[in-house]
């Protein structure tokens, strides 16, 4: 006896597309061939604008895609890693129907991977960096209870150094827990609004007063050619702030004392703005500057400590932009000018 043939019921068009809207999972509907016919808000999201029309194996170039368009099999179940600026990986489920349709699920798995990969880098990373200070902490600890130190100026150089080594840690565990918190929401895109010029104008005002310690400035330059056009964005006020005041923040501290800071917005595009931040210090040399978005990567290490970073900073920053769907370049010139310039999307400039 020949097994009885599998049969999936005739779904209606309009009643697949109400399905498909309510979804929070991608839905994609395609005929036959394999041509996509209709994608729910979700599969537009996850794979971008424009899939009505394109061929299946295009959007999702796997085998088990291909082998149900061919016909050599009527459901396949798979993962796949989507190329797009936020890595993202999903659960794939494809079903022809009775009707020739071909129905496409997508099951975001981005989180769930994000959250593995950063508990693991979150062990990793405080068991290594936390080592060193909780080690010297130790030391003086221990130094200071047997008595070997009686006299009380050199006991308050011992408790000064613990204090900064204290604070070294609660920096470092504040950092890890952002860049945590950062990773595993990326490959969300934001959906609120953030006037970004003003959010800029905010962040220079909170570090002038540092920067005039230095003898610095911090000079804001709108090279628009109507600078007085409000700039808006999707994204998190929160997260865009933290951007800029990394890269504010990293001009004053490995600038030269009494320069200026320039900051510096134009239009990269029609809907797309660079702001930049250029400050005048130590060159930094061309093998350092692809990996200055690693975390923990200092061009410095002894430097670094010393004026209290903790190699996170633009770690951060690369991953904040990454899921505002922008882009960060790094230069730096021998004469000492060293350029970060993020590019970001805008949706309004009246």
């Amino acid at each position: 006896m020949t097994a009885p043939k599998e049969h999936f019921p005739v779904i209606e068009p309009g009643a697949l597309a109400e399905i498909g809207s309510m979804l929070d999972d991608g839905l994609l509907v395609a005929d036959d061939s394999g041509t996509v016919m209709s994608a729910n808000n979700a599969a537009v999201r996850f794979l971008g604008e424009g899939l009505v029309g394109r061929d299946l194996v295009d959007l999702i170039p796997a085998k088990d895609v291909s082998d149900v368009v061919a016909g050599r099999g009527r459901e396949r179940t798979f993962s796949f890693a989507a190329e797009t600026s936020v890595a993202m990986e999903f659960n794939v489920r494809i079903r022809q129907m009775d009707d020739g349709r071909i129905i496409v699920m997508l099951l975001d798995m981005t989180l769930q991977r994000n959250l593995e990969k950063v508990r693991r880098d979150f062990v990793a990373n405080v068991s290594h960096e936390l080592r060193s200070p909780l080690t010297s902490l130790a030391g003086f600890i221990e130094t200071i209870l047997i008595n070997e130190v009686r006299d009380w100026p050199t006991q308050q150089r011992f408790l000064r150094i613990m204090e900064e080594e204290a604070g070294r840690m609660s920096r470092l565990i504040d950092d890890l827990l952002s860049l945590s918190r950062v990773e595993v929401d990326e490959h969300i895109i934001p959906d609120e609004t953030v006037p970004l010029l003003e959010v800029v104008k905010s962040v220079i005002a909170s570090l002038e007063t540092r920067a005039s310690q230095r003898g610095m400035r911090i000079r804001l330059s709108d090279r628009r050619s109507q600078s007085t056009g409000r700039l808006v964005m999707f994204g998190f006020a929160d997260e865009i702030n933290e951007v800029f005041h990394n890269l504010i923040e990293n001009a004053i501290k490995y600038g030269f004392d009494n320069t200026v800071i320039e900051v510096e917005l134009e239009l990269a595009g029609p809907e797309r703005v660079m702001i930049s931040v250029t400050n005048r210090g130590e060159t930094i040399a061309e093998k350092h500057i692809s990996r200055l978005t690693e975390r923990f990567y200092r061009v410095d290490k002894a430097r670094s400590r010393k004026i209290g970073g903790t190699g996170l900073g633009l770690a951060i920053v690369k991953h904040i932009v990454n899921r505002h769907r922008g882009a960060m370049e790094v230069s730096s010139a021998e004469d000492g000018l060293t350029r970060f310039a993020v590019s970001l999307p805008v949706i309004a400039q009246p």
